[in-house]
């Protein structure tokens, strides 16, 4: 039996969510869900992660696990929104350790643990999470970040940031941490898996041409038609263009906030003497 995937579209963020469930048990998890943020006015929300709990409970879902591809640099993770509902623990990537290490000096915060504790669960390449009677694999899949992974159910996988739909490309690699010629490497793996494979996006940005969002292809299309990485697209070709490309990229928006919270599992830095939380904006820093 396949699972159930049902997808939710932030407009804000051009992020996409998902609720995967398995019909048999019910049994249900949450990928790579957003937070709400005005960066104007430093206030959130939690509109888009109580649609996805309004979802849940309508189909009788018991939210069984929440999984983050990665510590998102354009949005903030409701991870703990919807922990505190539904009390599934949060998952990401072991590697999370390496982007905790690099942003604590870049936010000046040495007394925040590196070594993964905000979160309830990290995983490794090969792990694998059950969901009724089906189960998650996790592929390590970096070169966006170090910490990016890949959930795999069934005919399904969640690709987080490495692949965007064929039209629009792939996932940058100038990151801290990043790597073009590792994110080449990840990439190749997860279009060895089945043709048939269904791949879903974290993001679609709407490619020229194209009138309307989109967030699910397969590895078969990927490889017939990516504009970066279709089959016969080799390793240092694919390096020169993706370092080319971006040069050319400002930061996201939200990179500055998210990272802050996103490290932390969705938690907020500590607030500070007057009950207050901050987020500090290093200046020159990135």
């Amino acid at each position: 039996m396949s699972a159930r995937v049902q997808a939710f579209f932030d407009p804000a963020t051009y992020t996409v969510s998902y609720l995967v469930s398995d019909p048999a048990s019910r049994d249900a998890a949450i990928v790579d869900p957003v937070l709400d943020f005005d960066p104007k006015s430093g206030r959130t929300a939690t509109h888009s992660a109580d649609a996805i709990l309004a979802a849940a409970a309508a189909g009788g879902l018991r939210i069984r696990w929440i999984l983050e591809t990665h510590a998102h640099a354009d949005h903030l993770s409701a991870a703990q929104h919807l922990k505190a509902r539904s009390g599934a623990p949060v998952v990401i990537g072991a590697a999370i350790t390496q982007v905790q290490i690099m942003f604590k000096g870049v936010f000046n915060d040495p007394d925040m643990p590196a070594d993964g504790r905000q979160f309830d669960r990290l995983v490794n390449d090969g792990d694998k999470l059950p969901l009724g009677t089906l189960e998650f694999e996790v592929l390590h899949t970096p070169g966006h970040t170090p910490a990016c992974v890949t959930y795999r159910i069934g005919n399904a996988a969640f690709i987080g940031d490495t692949l965007f739909m064929p039209d629009y490309g792939t996932a940058r690699a100038d990151f801290p941490g990043g790597d073009a010629r590792t994110l080449y490497r990840s990439i190749r793996r997860i279009l060895a898996l089945p043709p048939e494979t269904r791949l879903f996006m974290c993001h679609d940005y709407k490619a020229p041409g194209r009138d309307r969002v989109a967030w699910e292809t397969t590895v078969a299309e990927e490889r017939a038609r990516n504009v970066h990485i279709h089959d016969g697209v080799g390793e240092d070709e694919f390096v020169r263009l993706r370092q080319a490309r971006d040069k050319t990229l400002e930061m996201p928006t939200l990179i500055l906030p998210s990272i802050q919270v996103n490290m932390r599992a969705g938690n907020w830095p500590p607030p500070e003497a007057n009950g207050t939380v901050y987020l500090k904006l290093p200046v020159n820093a990135l």
